[in-house]
C-alpha cells in the first residue's frame, strides 16, 4: 500500500500535517486540498469559522483570522497567536524500559568526587572578556604542545565570553554569570580546569575559590603573570602539571543513571513535534526510568505547553515554580515591548510552524511522559533524576550552556532547518527532524528522525535507537560535531542586567 502524505495527530484535530508535497485536487482525509501544501504545513480537513481555534496535537494553535475551507493551507495568512489552553488529557504512561535498559551501562570516567564524566577534556576559562584572546592562545598552543603526549586526553577547550566587566558586582547579570562560570569551573567532564583574569575585573577570580583546590584547579591574573605571552609561558607550565595528573584516568563501567543530558531543538520545522522531539521524548524517558536525568529547557519555546508539563509535576511545588517562571517570562517581554509569539524564526515559519503554541506543542515533546519531578532557575546545580526542567531562554546556544552548568554531561539536540552546534566539554548529538535535511547535512546529523514521517520507522523504534546512541556517545563515540570541531564557540552565558 502506498504511504499517505499526511498525518493527523490527535482525533481532536482539525488540521492535517503533510509529510511530502500534496498538489492541488488531492485527496486529504476524505476531502480535496484547494491548493499546494508545501512539507511540514497544515491543511484544513474541515470549514473552520473566523475566529475559531486551530487544532493540533489535540491543542489550540492559535484562531483563525479568515474563514477557512476544507482544503486550505493553513498558516500565517489565516491564522494568528490568541493565548488559548485546552485542557491537558489524562497523561499517558512513559516508554516502558525493561530491566535490562535499567541495568545498562557506560565507559566513563570516575571523578574523585565520584561523578561520572563522558568525556575528559581540560579547561581554560576566562573569568572576563579581556582575557579571552590569551585563553585562546593557551588552550592553542597547549593542544599543539602537551596534547600529542596523552591519548587519554580529549583536548584543552577555550571557555570565552563577552561579559565579566562594565556590569554591576550585584543582581542579577552578576549572579547568573557567576553561576555559569562556577558550573563550568566544576563541571565534571573537565578533569583540569585554569582559570584567567586580568587583573582589574568585576568578575574576580577570588569569587571562584579557587585558592588550594588542588593540582587540577589553578588560576592566575595576565596583569600579575606580566602581560599576554608571559601569561602563556606560565600557563604551559601550570598545564602539564594538571596534564600529567588528568591523562592517568582511564574509563571504567558505570550506570546510566549517572548520564545527565540537556535537550536542545533549533531551527525547528513541521516535523520537529512529529518525528525528533517525540522520538527524543521516548530515549528521555528510557533514561529518566533507568535512573538518569533529562534536563528540558526553553522556557520561551514551552509556552502555551507549560499546563501539559504542569499536570505532570510530582507535587504542587514543582508546578507553582514553573508557572512562576511562565510569569516572570510573560513580564519580562512585556517590559523590552516583546511577545511570546515573536518566538517562531522565519526558518521555522518557511518549515511549516506558524505560532508559539504550535512550536511549544511540538518542543515540550522531547520531554516525553514522564513525571515532572523539579523545576531549576538557569545554571542551577542540578541533582534530581528523572525529568527536571531549568529555566532559559529559547536561543540555543544560551540554553545549552545554562544545562551544561547545571552539570549535563551530554546534549541531544534536534533540528529541522540544519542547526549546527557543539557544545564542549558536553558531547552534542544532532537529529534531524526530516530525511531531506539529513541527507544534505549529514556529516553535520548523528541520527535521521526522518524515517518516522515516511513510515519507514516507529517514534518508540527511533526513540531507541537514539537511546543507544547515547550510551555509545557517552562511552566515547564521536559525535558529528565533535567530529567537525564544534563547541569552542558556542559558550554563551544569558546576559541580563544593565551593562555601565
Amino acid at each position: 500500500m502506498d504511504k499517505l502524505p499526511w498525518i493527523i495527530l490527535s482525533a481532536g484535530d482539525n488540521v492535517a500535517v503533510a509529510t511530502a508535497a500534496i498538489a492541488p485536487g488531492s485527496t486529504v482525509a476524505g476531502i480535496e486540498t484547494r491548493e499546494k501544501i508545501d512539507p511540514g504545513h497544515k491543511v484544513a480537513i474541515t470549514d473552520i469559522p473566523l475566529g475559531a481555534a486551530v487544532v493540533k496535537y489535540g491543542q489550540a494553535i492559535g484562531r483563525t483570522t479568515a474563514e477557512v475551507k476544507a482544503g486550505d493551507h493553513v498558516h500565517s495568512h489565516n491564522l494568528h497567536f490568541e493565548n488559548d489552553r485546552l485542557a491537558a488529557t489524562a497523561n499517558s504512561a512513559p516508554e516502558t524500559a525493561s530491566s535490562e535498559d535499567k541495568a545498562r551501562t557506560f565507559m566513563g570516567y570516575r571523578r574523585a568526587d565520584g561523578r561520572a564524566a563522558t568525556r575528559n577534556y581540560i579547561g581554560i576559562i576566562a573569568s572576563v572578556n579581556c582575557s579571552t584572546t590569551v585563553c585562546r592562545a593557551i588552550a592553542d598552543e597547549a593542544n599543539r604542545t602537551i596534547l600529542p603526549h596523552y591519548d587519554g586526553i580529549d583536548g584543552f577547550v577555550p571557555i570565552v565570553h563577552d561579559q565579566g566587566c562594565g556590569m554591576s558586582s550585584t543582581g542579577d547579570g552578576m549572579n547568573v554569570l557567576h553561576r555559569t562560570l562556577a558550573g563550568y569551573t566544576r563541571h565534571v567532564n573537565f578533569g583540569g580546569v585554569l582559570m584567567i583574569g586580568l587583573g582589574c575585573e568585576v568578575n574576580q577570580l577570588t569569587l571562584y575559590g579557587q585558592s588550594g583546590a588542588g593540582a587540577s584547579k589553578r588560576h592566575f591574573n595576565i596583569q600579575d603573570a606580566g602581560g599576554s605571552r608571559r601569561a602563556v609561558e606560565r600557563a604551559m607550565g601550570m598545564l602539564r602539571e594538571i596534564a600529567a595528573d588528568v591523562g592517568r584516568e582511564k574509563r571504567v563501567p558505570m550506570s546510566v543513571s549517572e548520564i545527565i543530558i540537556g535537550l536542545q531543538c533549533g531551527g525547528s520545522d513541521g516535523f520537529s513535534g512529529i518525528t525528533a522531539n517525540p522520538a527524543l521524548g521516548v530515549a528521555a524517558d528510557l533514561l529518566a526510568a533507568a535512573g538518569g536525568t533529562a534536563i528540558l529547557s526553553e522556557t520561551s519555546e514551552i509556552y502555551g505547553a507549560e499546563h501539559l508539563l504542569r499536570s505532570r509535576a510530582v507535587s504542587d511545588e514543582v508546578a507553582k515554580k514553573l508557572d512562576e517562571k511562565i510569569a516572570w517570562w510573560e513580564d519580562y517581554v512585556a517590559l523590552h515591548g516583546a511577545s511570546l509569539d515573536n518566538n517562531p524564526s522565519p526558518g521555522n515559519k518557511r518549515g511549516g510552524l506558524t505560532t508559539i503554541l504550535e512550536k511549544s506543542l511540538g518542543a515540550v515533546a522531547k520531554g516525553g511522559r514522564s513525571p515532572l519531578t523539579a523545576v531549576y532557575g538557569y545554571a542551577e546545580r542540578v541533582t534530581a533524576p528523572g525529568l527536571v526542567f531549568m529555566d532559559t531562554p529559547g536561543y540555543d546556544p544560551v540554553s545549552a550552556t545554562g544545562q551544561v552548568a547545571g552539570g549535563a554531561n551530554m546534549i541531544a539536540f534536534t533540528t529541522g532547518r540544519g542547526s549546527c552546534f557543539g557544545c564542549r566539554p558536553a558531547p552534542s548529538l544532532k537529529l534531524s527532524s526530516n530525511s531531506a535535511l539529513y541527507a544534505s547535512m549529514e556529516e553535520d546529523m548523528d541520527i535521521d528522525c526522518g524515517t518516522i514521517a515516511t513510515g519507514d520507522a516507529t517514534i518508540s523504534g527511533k526513540g531507541r535507537e537514539i537511546f543507544e546512541l547515547i550510551v555509545d556517545t557517552a562511552s566515547g563515540k564521536k559525535t558529528k560535531s565533535e567530529l567537525f570541531g564544534y563547541g569552542d564557540n558556542e559558550f554563551v552565558p544569558w546576559h541580563l542586567g544593565a551593562t555601565l
